[in-house]
């Protein structure tokens, strides 16, 4: 078993309100060198949750997640730890971290399998 953690990103259409809907999980386990995110972006819930939502803001955001988790040009060079350390550092944005939580696993990506099936899409 090897410790890991992972925060739940959240989209938050209207920073004044604070709403949220959980859209995300970032997965870090620094012994398996390993960083994963896993989102949806389901159109019709989204815009249940916020009938004026941004989708093309959103979907820039998320990608750009994805892709600093990849590890993109703004990216490269950094250790799995910083990027995760970036990825869920407090900011106000449309897609905002949540607490960093931490866990014990075998296997990283399926325990964000689970964590996003269970946090996001239940």
């Amino acid at each position: 078993m090897n410790p890991y953690e992972y925060s739940v990103l959240r989209f938050i259409p209207d920073l004044v309100r604070g709403e949220c809907l959980n859209v995300g999980v970032v997965v870090y386990c620094q012994k398996s060198d390993y960083l994963g995110v896993r989102f949806t972006f389901d159109e019709a819930r989204l815009a249940s949750f916020a009938p004026a939502v941004p989708l093309p803001e959103l979907r820039r955001a998320l990608d750009g997640i994805s892709a600093h988790c990849t590890g993109d040009e703004h990216a490269s060079g950094e250790s799995l730890g910083k990027r995760f350390r970036w990825l869920t550092a407090p900011r106000s944005t449309i897609v905002q971290p949540g607490p960093v939580h931490p866990g014990m696993t075998v296997d990283p990506d399926g325990t964000l399998d689970h964590l996003f099936e269970r946090l996001v899409r239940s």
